[in-house]
């Protein structure tokens, strides 16, 4: 059985703690919390019914065993006995059915946020902590990417739709090197200067994975899914990513673990109906590079700072300007104890953009998938694990196109990605 995020222990014994975070998300949980915690009072009821019996069966069987040893009838008994073992079965299949009962509610229970995200009900309460650079100024009227990349002839957005559908990029000439580069530029980045390991992971991914990571069961209808097979597409690698290690036990000194990944990204929900539909923002596939760690509790919210700063590292190093958001309790993921969004600022578009989003989800998923390490006392005890985009290339391929873009057109990139794009600095028309 897949262990669900919050202990039901926890629950019962935090039950104001886990009610009053769960309504600081703005979420309506009370009617499932009291049916999980009826239900686990009625299976405590059962089971010490159970041992009750198993305990009585268990002095039986020595009366039993005492008139055999004495040559006498022990029928009765052994009649009792039998009636007590079939008690026992019946209760064993209650409480089995109980669990059976609250495992599904238990899935759909977001993680409770850290103490120090602030209350909110949604993006428009999120502090910003800091900015960094500052927003580009022009002569001239900026164009949005779309019309830039048409006109450069490195986008395609209706042959795209052609192919496939809205909402679906077609990247040609430049721009499909642009987007190869940056992915190789971000995997040496992070592996070079930041201490990742590169892997390469599945992108069809089973139903315990993403049970493990939290997308399941809550976003089911977001999710591609193959027809014949109950597989996935990575709706980001965090899931493949994060399922490595699942049903695994870390000694200490293996921690933390850092991984980063490239994978395309599948999200069949591209965003509300009629925002952001033009261009490259809101898409069924997009490429990124995902940050994931694997951490002792103790330094979790450490590591969370250090991988901030590596999503940030990108945009500095290719001179973008952007802000730090710290999100409230009403824009949290599920998964999510505590997370700050990136936002690059895109100039054709006047506003910023969130590129990455890095969460401490502490141990809501490594419950879920049941990853562990053993401390310094012999006792296992569940891995906090963090998640980050490292960065989100649609939205970086935007912002770079709209911040770099020149008076006639033409788009001059920053040096450092020259080395991955044949020494080119330069996307003009042809």
């Amino acid at each position: 059985m897949m262990p669900a995020m919050l202990d039901i222990r926890f629950i019962r014994d935090q039950e104001n703690l886990v009610r009053e975070r769960l309504a600081a998300r703005g979420r309506g949980d009370e009617v499932v919390i009291g049916q999980l915690l009826a239900r686990d009072q009625e299976r405590r009821r059962l089971l010490q019914e159970c041992e009750t019996l198993k305990s009585q069966r268990n002095a039986v069987s020595k009366q039993v065993g005492a008139l055999k040893s004495k040559g006498q009838d022990a029928s009765a008994l052994m009649a009792e006995m039998k009636q007590v073992g079939d008690k026992i079965a019946a209760l064993d299949l209650q409480v089995a059915e109980l669990e059976n009962q609250n495992l599904p509610a238990l899935l759909t229970i977001p993680n409770l946020p850290h103490a120090t995200v602030p209350t909110g009900k949604d993006a428009a309460d999120n502090p910003e902590v800091r900015r960094w650079g500052t927003a580009p100024k022009f002569d001239f009227k900026p164009q949005p990417h779309w019309d830039l990349g048409e006109k450069l002839g490195i986008l395609d957005f209706s042959r795209a739709t052609k192919i496939a559908a809205s909402g679906f990029i077609l990247y040609k000439g430049m721009g499909a090197r642009l987007e190869r580069g940056l992915i190789n530029w971000l995997l040496d980045l992070h592996t070079r200067e930041h201490g990742y390991t590169e892997v390469f992971p599945p992108f069809l991914i089973n139903r315990a994975s993403m049970i493990g990571t939290g997308q399941l069961p809550k976003f089911e209808e977001d999710m591609y899914r193959l027809r014949d097979d109950e597989l996935y597409l990575a709706p980001t690698a965090e899931v493949p990513v994060s399922n490595i290690h699942r049903d695994e036990i870390f000694r200490a000194d293996e921690l933390p673990r850092y991984y980063c990944a490239y994978t395309p990204c599948f999200r069949r929900e591209a965003g509300a109906a009629g925002k952001d539909t033009r261009g490259m923002i809101r898409v069924h596939q997009f490429d990124k590079v995902e940050l994931i760690k694997f951490c002792h509790p103790d330094t979790s919210y450490d590591e969370l700072e250090k991988m901030v700063a590596n999503a940030e590292r990108v945009l500095q190093l290719l001179g973008l300007h952007y802000r730090v958001v710290l999100l409230c309790t009403g824009d949290m993921g599920f998964s999510s104890a505590k997370t700050y969004d990136i936002e690059v600022w895109a100039s054709g578009q006047d506003k910023y953009l969130e590129v990455s989003s890095c969460s401490n989800c502490e141990d809501f998923q490594a419950r879920r998938a049941n990853i562990r390490f053993k401390d310094a006392d012999g006792k296992n005890r569940h891995v906090h694990m963090l998640n980050g985009s490292g960065t989100a290339l649609a939205r970086l391929f935007v912002a770079l196109l709209e911040t770099y873009q020149q008076p006639d057109g033409s788009v001059k990139l920053p040096d450092i990605l020259a080395p991955y794009l044949g020494g080119q600095t330069h996307i003009q028309a042809r």
